[in-house]
């Protein structure tokens, strides 16, 4: 199964860091291959959320949970339904001489086993991609809100 595994450091402290990459609903504000992003339902430490998003021009849209372990300053994500078989990961903040290293993970299956030899190089590019482009928005707005 692919995986895909991307940082970036983010000149902020590590809990703003986290409460940006937490706050899904706000993504499509920062994001621009997210589209809409609707939350199903929130309690503590945990969200049920739609997404609807473009990568490299196709559209995508599933259903995740994300399990929040705040003393971790970690996000762990998980496919419900939607467009692959399996996409999970987890986004995480730590401590950072310039302030924060943020990670993200991805691991993914198409669901298509006679393709997926081929497919997936390609999806594991693009989901690359994708993952770098998320850290960079994410970054971006949290270093603007200090």
């Amino acid at each position: 199964m692919p995986y895909v595994e991307a940082e970036t450091v983010v000149k902020a402290d590590p809990q703003r860091v986290y409460e940006v990459v937490k706050n899904t609903a706000d993504y499509p504000e920062f994001m621009p291959a997210v589209d809409k992003i609707t939350i199903e339902s929130s309690e503590p430490g945990r969200q049920v959320s739609v997404w609807e998003a473009k990568l490299k021009g196709a559209a995508m849209k599933w259903r995740e949970e994300d399990i929040a372990y705040d003393d971790e300053l970690r996000i762990h994500y998980d496919l419900l339904s939607g467009d692959l078989k399996v996409f999970r990961g987890d986004w995480t903040c730590e401590t950072h001489p310039e302030g924060t290293l943020l990670k993200v993970t991805c691991e993914f299956e198409i669901g298509i086993p006679m393709f997926a030899a081929m497919l997936n190089p390609v999806a594991k590019l693009v989901v690359k991609e994708n993952c770098e482009s998320m850290l960079a928005g994410i970054k971006e707005h949290a270093e603007k809100l200090g």
